[in-house]
């Protein structure tokens, strides 16, 4: 697959597309044990049939009315929608045609009973566990997290960290706020799935093909989606479907592919 518009085409030359039974969201906020920042994650969540699609979104790129607009509406007029509805639609559509849980090359990951730190370590290893040798390497994380940074560091690489938000990790690293300039300067990639929603994702493929960088993502977001590109720009996949690791103490799965 060549980039995220050439997926959508496809999708939509697919005759009978389904209808999306709900479109719901969800806004929640996070300070983890130890930590300084408070994040603040909404997410639009697609359900067509036996699947949930995922994407989260800054503040102010899309109001709620979705949720009543679009509920119930064919696929392809969600395909018409805002950027991230569009991205969890098309999520939704690719997580029922072909379930993690049912596809050959998925390794499922369990995540354990615990409190918050413990399951996000727990993610975030298993996340680390997709890279190749990260040890004495420059790996780019595109979208920070502070048990990544830390699993990163424990397998040691050397983390570049680059968000839009953030202006430094738990430790006190500068956090980079130009993605092309850790593109440039990494020896391998991990990008989360909301760049599928917010219009980085080519950019970063393209990069990552040009030089011949591992590409690793891992997403809540597009999880599906970026499955597609599993060997044409993406080495590795975390996929974790909604219900997502944070809402539950309970025992769940993310689902590995490389």
């Amino acid at each position: 697959m060549r980039d995220l518009d050439t997926l959508f085409r496809a999708v939509l030359d697919t005759p009978d597309l389904p209808i999306a039974t709900s479109v719901f969201w969800v806004q929640h906020g996070t300070r983890l044990a130890g930590g300084d920042v408070t994040y603040l994650n909404r997410y639009v969540l697609v359900r067509i049939g036996r699947a949930f699609g995922a994407c989260a979104f800054e503040e102010g790129a899309l109001d709620p009315d979705v949720c009543a607009a679009y509920s119930g509406r064919p696929l392809a007029e969600l395909f018409e929608g805002p950027a991230p509805l569009r991205l969890a639609a098309l999520d939704a559509y690719l997580a029922q045609k072909e379930p993690h849980s049912q596809d050959p090359r998925a390794e499922a990951v369990p995540l354990p009973f615990g409190t918050p730190e413990e399951r996000a370590v727990a993610r975030d290893r298993a996340v680390t566990g997709l890279l190749p040798d990260p040890e004495g390497r420059r790996i780019a994380l595109i979208g920070v997290v502070n048990p990544l940074v830390a699993a990163i560091r424990e397998r040691g690489g050397e983390c570049l960290p680059c968000d839009l938000n953030l202006r430094h990790t738990q430790w006190g690293d500068p956090v980079e706020p130009d993605m092309e300039k850790v593109l440039s300067e990494a020896d391998a990639v991990v990008a989360t799935g909301m760049t599928l929603g917010n219009g980085t994702f080519d950019r970063i493929l393209e990069s990552c093909r040009e030089r011949g960088t591992p590409l690793v993502i891992y997403a809540q977001s597009g999880a599906a989606v970026a499955r597609r590109f599993l060997g044409s720009g993406v080495t590795a996949l975390s996929a974790e479907p909604f219900p997502f690791s944070q809402f539950s103490a309970e025992p769940t799965l993310l689902y590995r592919y490389r």
